[in-house]
Formats: structure tokens, C-alpha cells, sequence
């Protein structure tokens, strides 16, 4: 800094000299020179700016060379007429006079970048980082930031004050602070012309690779550095025994010394890899599931009673023992979409048309409660409802009608007990599966945590119609709010009695119209005790030596469905699985818990093997405990397909897919072509798919990830 400083002070003092030496050097056709003693600072053409007024916009000044007396005559104009006397010049004087210009120029735009920021009608502010050494580590002095998107920030303080003579008057009054954050965020930057960072974040995404962040220096060609990146980074590899991955998080260096180039990378895996093979016409896609994968918050029933006769409905199957039939059912959800058309304000309740045992707040109960579902005749919170708070109906008004029982000695908690939405989204009958006599939805997508999922449905039972939560064709019509049943509230945990609604027992193979014929699936245990390797039954206790897919009812029937265990898994369409989306679904509510549990005589034997955690708890929680999460879905599937291939797998990683006809790769946009958001290969070599050569398809799925 101190060199720096001496350098710019030499260069100051250099000018000095020159403008001294070039007004000591200059000769004008008059002697005197042009001043007006009535001002206080004298007057100088050669003075300007600052102080000194600027000249005009017609301001011109021109230097023209004198063949005749070998001199240097400077012109000052404003429009055609000349300003000051004409200035000679030698040739001397003429190189003094340009380097004194040049000089001039030179400062005054270093001293115009310096002020730094500069300001645009439109667009970004960019900013201005005077210095060699940061031009030279950036390749540049401006620095370009670029945000966009959204934030939002929440706080709040909940009190819940609880009339209740049984509880102390401490434990009457409850006070918890409340934080929800909302962010959607895009940023561009750019430092000069090495350093660039990207990032993209969305706290609502549905998958974590969603949220993408990378930092990138890229050096010079003539630079040891080539490039440094940190966040998401990919090591594509051309060899066929080692592919590399596109999908990686972590740092990765490129250095050239000479002719020697260096590539090192420290990173993790964000992606899983699969394979897809197409032979005769058809793909063969295997699939290897670990136990804790089951689908989350995608899957529920809609009240205790059908889970609770779940294992019975599904004991003999194909039959399904059940005197239910579903007639009737509407699904509400959160409004994200902005959506106005079929979109309602309802208030949906978690004990509504719940029967006695299975009910959070025991205060509504009938002296003789039904074993069904019903507004009426599982329990009396229905009644209660309309007759005890009058402005039940009134969106704006349901905290303080609750939050304040009449005649009721309870209190109800926002988030826990109700959840009120405005203006509701009812889903189409497109985004879900209703199974009419199981009793239980699937959704197309999963919900996000702080998404609520609400319904009304009715349903026959013999020659009864039994109704749970209102219907929009006989409950009040808009604006007044209509009462449903909650399955999912912002909170959402174990220790609520709607856990127990979502289902934990259907996983998905990633798969889209797989067929039945040829599927295998078997469940595996890693013995890492014993042999270290995959075995397809418990070697311990009384169940040793029995296929575990036998265990868990997967295997009752042979090819011709009579009662007869073959040891192949049982598809059944809809039941065990479901082929247009790939579901495997198990008929027992907790095959690796206490279903699997029930066939051991010796519980401490049982211990060691059964993941009661996957079913008590989040599945958070239940992966800090991997030495139970042994249990591991295996097998494989073919499904019919042409020249266009599905990849069973949405927004496959960029650069990822690898194809190959034999032994010979195949070139992207040249033997095939692949569209990466929704995971398709299509072959557009004719020779290829007339050959009847196996196609053998490598590729990254980062969904998993999630």
C-alpha cells in the first residue's frame, strides 16, 4: 500500500513539472497574456473545471501542423467562432502539450471510476473495486449482483389460557413463540471476470436438489488455476468402467502444469444410480429399496376405523373383507395456486366422526358411540359444534369462538385439535385415488409440512349412508365455512392421533405402467452377523428358515390365485400393487413392526430384528437407529416400450444418461435423444431398434434425495 501511495505521488509530481515546464514552453502571438483585474482569481484558457466553469457541449479543440513555419498552431472554438487568441507551438512544445492531455484523460477517468457506484435507469447496480491486486485475483474491478425472488418472515406468540379447575394456575396458561419462514430466492453474482455464484433456494421445494448453490472461480488460459467450484459440482468421466456422477455436492480443483492437467474432488453423492434395460421390445428396470423409504405424507386414512381393519380387510386376498363402499369424498388442501375456482373456507377438525378409543379430546363422547365413522353417531363434537358456538360458520371469527369454549371444559389448539383455511383448494378427482372399501386416499403429491389436508365423505354400509365432515352439495354455501375432518395440520407428530392415519406401508419402485408379468420382488435381511451377505428369511427364533415375504402376506397365492404359497410376491392389482405409477403395497399395516413382530415367539429375539421406531416416530428419528434398517425391497420389472424409453425418474441430472446398444456407446442427439425433465430416452436410430440389440440405459436419480 505504501509503494502504491509513492507511486501515485510521483506520478502527481510528475505532472506538476510538465504542466509547469509546458506553460514556461508555450509562445503565443501576443506578449501579454489575456486577464481581467476586476476578478478575484485571474482568468486562464488553459484552466477549467471544478472551480473554473466547464466549457460548452460546441466546445472543440484542434492542433494543426504549419508546413511553413514548421510549428504547432492550436485552435479553441465554440461553433465557428474561435475563443482565445491561436496558440504556437514547436515541435518540443507539442509532445509536452499531448502528454500533459494524455495525463489529463488518464486521471480523470480513474478518478470518475473510483467514485464508484454507478447508477442506472434500469436494471442491477453494479459496484467498482479500484485496485491491481483485485483485478488481477478477479479478473476484473466490478462486482454484479443480481437478486431476485422473495422473503418472508413470520413471528408470532401463541397463548393458550386453559380454564381448567384440575390444572394449577401455571399449567393453566401456555405461552410458545412461533417463527415460519418463507423463501424464495434466485441470486446471480459476479466479481469480475473469474468468480461467479449462482444460487437457487426455496424453502417450499418439493426435493432438496431443487435448492441449487455453486461457486466458481475460473482462471485464465494462462493460469495454473483452471478452476476452482464449491456446492453443486459433477465428474463426468468418457471410460465405461468408472462414470463418474453429475449429481455431487462438495469442492473439485482443476490445475494445469504444462501439459499436465490435474482434476481433484472432494464431494458427496446426491443422487442414486440406476439402470434401465430394454430387450425384445420391453425395459427391464431393477429396483432396491431400503426399508425407512416408504412413502410420507402421501397416503391416509380417513378415519381410525378403516386403519383399524385394515390387517382384517386384507387377510384373504384376493377377497377383501369389508362391508364398506365409499360413495362420496372431497379433498381440501392448502391454496398455494392462487386458485379461485373450487376453493372454499373450511374448518376441519381432528375428532370429527372419530368413535370412542380414537379421539384426542375426550370430552365428545356418546354414551352409545358407533363403531363406524359418523357426524352423529361416533361422537357428539359434530352437535356440539353448531349448537355451542354461533359463529362457528364466520372464517374471521373461529380462533376467538374457540379459543373460548361455551360451557365446554376445553380448550381448543390451533394447529392440533382444527385448522382453519381460507379459501381452500378441492382437489380434482385426477390429483388423487380413493380405495372405496380399504378407506384410504393416495395423493399424487406429497404434502409439505406446513400443508393441511382436509375431508368430507360419505359412505353406504348396507342399507345406511354414513356421512363424516360436510360436502359442498349439502353443507352451507359460500362464504360460510364448511366443517370437515383433518388428516394432516401444520403439526403433525406422534404424539397426535392423526400420525396414526398416514399409512407407512406403500412404497414407491419409481416405475409407470410396469406389468405383472415377469415382476419379481423379494424382501431381504443383511445378515451382517453371520454370513455378511442378503438372505431372504431371519435366521434366529422360530420363523427361521421362512421367507420373510411369506412373514409379511405378501405370498398366499400361487400363479392360478388358488390359497397356495409358491414363493413368488403376490400382484394383485390395487391391493398389493399398483402397476400405473409402480406402488408396492403391503398388506399389513406394519410389516417391519409389529406385524413382524407377531410371528416371533421369543420378544427379545424379536427386538434385534423388528423397526418399531419406523412406525412410533419420524423418520428422522427412526434413521438414527440403522442397525435395524436392514430390511431391503429387492427385485425387478419390465414394462412394454417402443423406440421411446421411460427412465421411471423426473428431472434426471443433465449429462447423466448413458446409453449403450451391445457393446457400443451411443451418442447423444446423433443415436438417441433425452429429454431430462420428465425422464425419457428416445431412440432415433432406426438400425438400433430393428437390430433387436439389448439396450442397456445408466442414469442418476436424485428424487431420492428428498
Amino acid at each position: 500500500m505504501n509503494k502504491f501511495r509513492s507511486y501515485i505521488l510521483f506520478l502527481g509530481f510528475f505532472v506538476l513539472l510538465t504542466f509547469s515546464k509546458s506553460a514556461k514552453s508555450f509562445s503565443f502571438l501576443s506578449d501579454t497574456a489575456i486577464s481581467d483585474s476586476t476578478l478575484s482569481y485571474t482568468f486562464n484558457p488553459d484552466q477549467y473545471g471544478g472551480l473554473f466553469m466547464n466549457f460548452p457541449k460546441n466546445f472543440t479543440s484542434q492542433v494543426v501542423y504549419d508546413e511553413n513555419t514548421d510549428n504547432y498552431i492550436l485552435f479553441q472554438r465554440v461553433g465557428n467562432t474561435d475563443l482565445f487568441i491561436q496558440k504556437v507551438m514547436t515541435f518540443e512544445e507539442y509532445l509536452d502539450y499531448q502528454l500533459s492531455e494524455m495525463m489529463n484523460d488518464h486521471w480523470d477517468l480513474r478518478s470518475g471510476n473510483r467514485n464508484s457506484t454507478v447508477k442506472q435507469s434500469y436494471g442491477p447496480v453494479k459496484l467498482y473495486i479500484p485496485g491491481e491486486a483485485f483485478d488481477k485475483f478477479f479478473g476484473g474491478n466490478t462486482v454484479d449482483i443480481r437478486p431476485q425472488g422473495s422473503a418472508e418472515l413470520i413471528f408470532s406468540l401463541r397463548v393458550n389460557k386453559l380454564d381448567n379447575p384440575n390444572y394449577t394456575v401455571k399449567q393453566r396458561k401456555t405461552t410458545s413463540f412461533d417463527f415460519q419462514e418463507k423463501i424464495q430466492m434466485n441470486v446471480i453474482g459476479k466479481i469480475g471476470e473469474k468468480l461467479k455464484l449462482t444460487t437457487n433456494f426455496n424453502t417450499e421445494a418439493t426435493f432438496n436438489f431443487e435448492n441449487d448453490m455453486k461457486l466458481e472461480y475460473t482462471g485464465f488460459e494462462d493460469e495454473i488455476i483452471k478452476k476452482i467450484e464449491v456446492g453443486n459440482v459433477s465428474l463426468p468421466l468418457n471410460g465405461t468402467l468408472i462414470t463418474g456422477s453429475q449429481s455431487l455436492f462438495g469442492f473439485k480443483t482443476q490445475l494445469q502444469f504444462g501439459r499436465t492437467t490435474i482434476t481433484g474432488i472432494l464431494s458427496q453423492q446426491k443422487s442414486t444410480t440406476s439402470e434401465v434395460q430394454v430387450t425384445g421390445g420391453a425395459q427391464t428396470t431393477e429396483f432396491d429399496i431400503y426399508a425407512d423409504q416408504y412413502e410420507s405424507n402421501k397416503h391416509f386414512f380417513l378415519s381410525h376405523s378403516f386403519k383399524e381393519n385394515y390387517n382384517t380387510a386384507v387377510a384373504n386376498l384376493p377377497y377383501v373383507n369389508s362391508p364398506i363402499n365409499i360413495t362420496k369424498v372431497e379433498v381440501w388442501i392448502t391454496n398455494k395456486t392462487g386458485e379461485t375456482t373450487d376453493s372454499r373456507n373450511i374448518i376441519s377438525f381432528l375428532d370429527l366422526g372419530e368413535t370412542d378409543g380414537n379421539i384426542q379430546n375426550t370430552l365428545f363422547t356418546n354414551s352409545l358411540p358407533g363403531s363406524y365413522p359418523d357426524n352423529d353417531q361416533a361422537n357428539d363434537m359434530y352437535q356440539h359444534l353448531l349448537s355451542q358456538f354461533s359463529g362457528i360458520r364466520d372464517i374471521n371469527q373461529v380462533n376467538n369462538q374457540l379459543a373460548i369454549p361455551a360451557n365446554l371444559s376445553i380448550n381448543f389448539i390451533g394447529g392440533q385439535d382444527y385448522e382453519k383455511l381460507e379459501r381452500a383448494r378441492k382437489l380434482k378427482e385426477t390429483e388423487y385415488t380413493i380405495h372405496p372399501q380399504l378407506g384410504y386416499i393416495s395423493l399424487n403429491q406429497s404434502l409439505n409440512n406446513d400443508e393441511v389436508l382436509a375431508v368430507a365423505f360419505q359412505y353406504t354400509l348396507g342399507n345406511e349412508v354414513f356421512q363424516v365432515g360436510e360436502l359442498t352439495s349439502n353443507g352451507p354455501s359460500a362464504p360460510d365455512a364448511l366443517i370437515v375432518k383433518l388428516l394432516k395440520g401444520t403439526t403433525f407428530s406422534p404424539s397426535l392421533m392423526n400420525w396414526e392415519l398416514m399409512m407407512k406401508n406403500i412404497y414407491a419402485l419409481g416405475a409407470y405402467q410396469m406389468s405383472s408379468n415377469e415382476f419379481v420382488l423379494d424382501v431381504l435381511y443383511e445378515n451382517t452377523e453371520e454370513s455378511g451377505g442378503l438372505t431372504n428369511y431371519i435366521p434366529e427364533g422360530s420363523v427361521n428358515g421362512t421367507p420373510i415375504i411369506k412373514l409379511l402376506n405378501l405370498d398366499n397365492l400361487n400363479q392360478q390365485q388358488a390359497s397356495a404359497s409358491d414363493g413368488v410376491f403376490d400382484f394383485i392389482e390395487g391391493l398389493t400393487a399398483r402397476s400405473s405409477n409402480g406402488r408396492i403395497i403391503f398388506p399389513v399395516l406394519e410389516p417391519f413392526g409389529s406385524d413382524l413382530r407377531d410371528n416371533f415367539s421369543n420378544q427379545q429375539i424379536a427386538n434385534k430384528y423388528v423397526y418399531d421406531y419406523l412406525y412410533d416416530s419420524t423418520l428422522t428419528v427412526a434413521q438414527k437407529y440403522p442397525e435395524l434398517n436392514k430390511f431391503r425391497l429387492k427385485g425387478s420389472y419390465k414394462s412394454s416400450s417402443g423406440s421411446e424409453i421411460s427412465l421411471n425418474a423426473m428431472n434426471v441430472p443433465e449429462g447423466s444418461v448413458t446409453v449403450t446398444a451391445g457393446s457400443q456407446k451411443l451418442v447423444e442427439n446423433q443415436h438417441y435423444t433425452v429429454d431430462y425433465m420428465l425422464g425419457r430416452v428416445t431412440i432415433i436410430d432406426e438400425g438400433i431398434l430393428n437390430s433387436g440389440i439389448p439396450i442397456n440405459i445408466k442414469l442418476e436419480n436424485n428424487a431420492m434425495f428428498g
